[in-house]
């Protein structure tokens, strides 16, 4: 299997998977092999191994089953699977614009809704994805696809299928097709970052205490710091 370098570990492991499905025709049901194959061929530690299967299976693209002659196989293709991979198949700049619009709109929505039916469980998983952007924030890169990684778990909080589909094909396309770019002032790129940190810290506390109007606010003040004149950082955050 080969392997590229853009992107996190786990996400140029799903590239891959993905596209030995759609190169070799696979039909749903066609096994893919174990994690332990699939760390095998690729040389990536059990930990990325792990992270890409869940994105897969959080994708739909892939059913695990347990047990002897278990491992990953290819799912049968969901309407909504199909409309992610609809908004996938433009490639210029304008789109990722447009794709970044269109996500930018469903944000007070996708947060109202997590805050409405967030459980603990979910909270727990939302502070950890916190933790992980504390961690990623000596790269840009990093931060930014932690940052993604953590607006994708408050979308899967929603009951609603159609805007869980829509909300991740638009990250996806963007994440797939952004250009990140090092700011020359390290000291102006790690206040950037906390200050990003500390929004995200808020609109999870928000989301956490059920209330609309808390949320609302810290929808209202997440969205206030996604463009920034001059800041040297070239990066579409949610």
């Amino acid at each position: 299997m080969t392997v590229d370098k853009p992107g996190t570990r786990a996400e140029t492991l799903v590239a891959s998977i993905e596209a030995q499905i759609e190169q070799q025709h696979l039909s749903p049901g066609a096994w893919l092999g174990t994690k332990e194959d699939l760390r095998t061929r690729s040389g990536f530690a059990r930990a990325t191994v792990n992270e890409a299967v869940r994105l897969l299976e959080s994708r739909g693209r892939v059913v695990i089953k347990p047990g002897r002659g278990g491992g990953l196989y290819v799912a049968a293709a969901s309407p909504i699977v199909r409309l992610r991979h609809t908004l996938l198949t433009v490639d210029d700049a304008a789109s990722v614009a447009d794709a970044i619009a269109m996500r930018d709109a469903l944000e007070l929505l996708v947060a109202t809704d997590a805050a409405r039916h967030c459980t603990r469980q979910d909270v727990a998983e939302l502070r950890k994805q916190l933790t992980v952007m504390r961690r990623a924030t000596d790269s840009t890169d990093a931060f930014m696809r932690a940052n993604w990684a953590l607006h994708e778990r408050i979308v899967r909080v929603s009951p609603n299928q159609m805007l869980q589909g829509v909300y991740l094909g638009l990250t996806q396309c963007i994440a797939e097709r952004a250009i990140t770019a090092e700011s020359d002032d390290p000291g102006h790129r790690a206040e950037h970052m906390a200050n990003r940190l500390e929004v995200h810290i808020t609109l999870v506390d928000a989301i956490a205490s059920g209330d609309l109007a808390r949320t609302r606010a810290a929808v209202e003040r997440h969205a206030d710091g996604t463009a920034e004149a001059g800041s040297g950082v070239s990066w579409p955050q949610p």
